[in-house]
């Protein structure tokens, strides 16, 4: 309480600041959804175990484990892909198909053959309210902004 009341008496001079590793939240949840296809045409989500996806699955619990991947994942979707460029290399591993991505997933559309292509798209996700989720089934609405990542193959990067 005694540091409280200094802090206020402090604050006019903009000498000292609050600290908290998430002092302001965002208001929306923007996500990166990863989508394979074999002919460009029908996109296929890859479903990631803890991050919101498909609208109908309910948000999981997962504490204290931390989901790195989820958890970057949802970073990424705070900046430009030029700021977080380990999504290429995630991007890649789907194209070839890489076991150990496929772990850290909670479904690959493409278990037996990698798709020819990859992009990612960049959603706008909001909780449904009770009354849509009863009508619906879903958790969740969203709404496509635009394109995070374009479409890529490993042709490209040959």
């Amino acid at each position: 309480r005694m540091l409280a009341d200094i802090y206020r008496k402090l604050e006019a001079f903009r000498l000292v600041n609050g600290y908290g590793l998430f002092r302001v939240m965002t208001k929306d949840r923007c996500e990166i959804i990863l989508e394979g296809s074999d002919d460009g045409m029908e996109w296929l989500p890859y479903e990631f175990k803890w991050k919101p996806g498909d609208v109908k699955r309910a948000p999981g619990w997962c504490a204290p484990h931390q989901p790195r991947l989820d958890w970057q994942m949802w970073f990424a979707a705070l900046g430009t892909p030029q700021e977080n460029p380990w999504i290429g290399g995630l991007v890649v591993r789907l194209l070839q198909g890489s076991h150990d991505v496929d772990r850290l997933l909670a479904h690959n559309p493409f278990p037996d053959k990698p798709p020819r292509y990859v992009r990612a798209m960049y959603y706008r996700y909001r909780f449904t309210t009770p009354s849509e989720r009863r009508r619906t089934g879903a958790w969740w609405k969203r709404q496509e902004l635009r394109e995070y990542l374009p479409t890529i193959s490993l042709d490209q990067l040959r």
